[in-house]
C-alpha cells in the first residue's frame, strides 16, 4: 500500500495519526499547524483522496482527536494555553481560549472518554482537570502525587488509570472524583505511557527503560504492589506507546525515540 497520507505529505513531524470511529476516514495531524483527512480506500487502488485539510495558524499540533462520535476534532497546540474544536459537520474551527479555573501553562496532553461525555486534561505537577465534552467547560480537578505522565479511561468511562512520572498508578473513580487505590509499577523509574484494554481485563504500563509491564485490572484495584502477568523488554529506548487492538488479543508497543521501533505481542 501507498502511505495514507500520499495525496499530501506533512511539511514537519505527524504528532497524530487515527482512523474514524465509524467512516473509513484517517487524520494526520503534526508540527506543520495542519489537520488532514483522507479517505481510505479500497487497497486494490492503492490511493486513498485528501477529503480536506485544516490550517492553524501558529499553532503546531501536539495531539489531535476525533470525539467519539466523529463529528468533532478537539486539537492541542505545543505551546498553548487554548484548544481547537474542528466540528466537521458545519465546517467551523472553534477557538477554546482559556477554560475557567484551569491554570496550566500549557494544555497539551488529553483523552477523552469511551462514552463521549468528558475530556481529561492532563496539566503539570499533577494536575488532572476533567472537563465536559459538551460545554468544554471545568467539572473537577484531580491530583497525584509527583507529575502525571499519561491516563487513560476504563472502556465504561467509570474509572480513570493515572500513571505518575514517579512510577506510581493511581485509580480514580469518575463520579466522586476520589482516588480508589495506588499502586507502583514494577520496577518503574519513570512512567510514559499507560493503556487499559477494551475488555477491562489488563493494564500495560510502559516505562522510560522500555520496559512495558502487563497487569491484571483485578490485581491493580487490591494490591500495592502487583505481580506483572508479563514484562515485555523488547524496546531498547523508552516505550512512549502502548495500545491494545479492539478484541485484546494484541498489544502494541512502540518508542518514538528511534525508526521502526514497534513490537506487538
Amino acid at each position: 500500500c501507498l502511505p495514507a497520507n500520499q495525496e499530501r505529505f506533512a511539511h514537519g513531524k505527524l504528532a497524530t495519526v487515527q482512523f474514524h470511529p465509524s467512516a473509513q476516514v484517517v487524520m494526520t495531524a503534526g508540527r506543520d499547524r495542519s489537520v488532514s483527512l483522507f479517505q481510505v480506500k479500497s487497497f486494490i487502488l492503492y490511493y486513498n483522496p485528501r477529503i480536506q485539510s485544516i490550517y492553524l495558524e501558529s499553532f503546531p499540533i501536539y495531539k489531535a482527536r476525533f470525539s467519539v462520535d466523529g463529528e468533532q476534532v478537539i486539537a492541542t497546540g505545543s505551546h498553548h494555553k487554548m484548544f481547537f474544536v474542528y466540528d466537521m459537520m458545519s465546517g467551523s474551527i472553534i477557538p477554546v481560549q482559556k477554560v475557567r479555573g484551569v491554570e496550566e501553562r500549557f494544555l497539551r496532553n488529553f483523552e477523552l472518554s469511551p462514552d463521549g461525555s468528558l475530556m481529561l486534561v492532563i496539566g503539570t505537577s499533577g494536575y488532572l482537570h476533567l472537563l465536559s465534552m459538551k460545554t468544554k467547560e471545568l467539572i473537577s480537578t484531580m491530583k497525584v502525587n509527583g507529575r502525571c505522565a499519561a491516563s487513560a479511561f476504563t472502556p465504561d468511562s467509570s474509572k480513570i488509570y493515572s500513571y505518575s512520572k514517579e512510577g506510581e498508578v493511581f485509580i480514580w473513580d469518575v463520579r466522586s472524583r476520589k482516588c480508589l487505590h495506588k499502586f507502583e509499577d514494577e520496577g518503574s523509574l519513570e512512567g510514559k505511557c499507560i493503556a487499559v484494554s477494551k475488555n477491562n481485563q489488563y493494564v500495560a504500563c510502559g516505562s522510560a527503560s522500555g520496559v512495558v509491564n502487563l497487569y491484571k485490572t483485578d490485581v491493580c484495584l487490591k494490591e500495592n504492589h502487583p505481580k506483572p502477568v508479563k514484562a515485555i523488554m523488547n524496546l531498547v529506548t523508552s516505550a512512549t506507546c502502548v495500545t491494545f487492538n479492539p478484541t485484546t488479543e494484541i498489544l502494541a508497543v512502540a518508542s518514538c525515540e528511534t525508526d521502526e521501533a514497534v513490537k506487538l505481542v
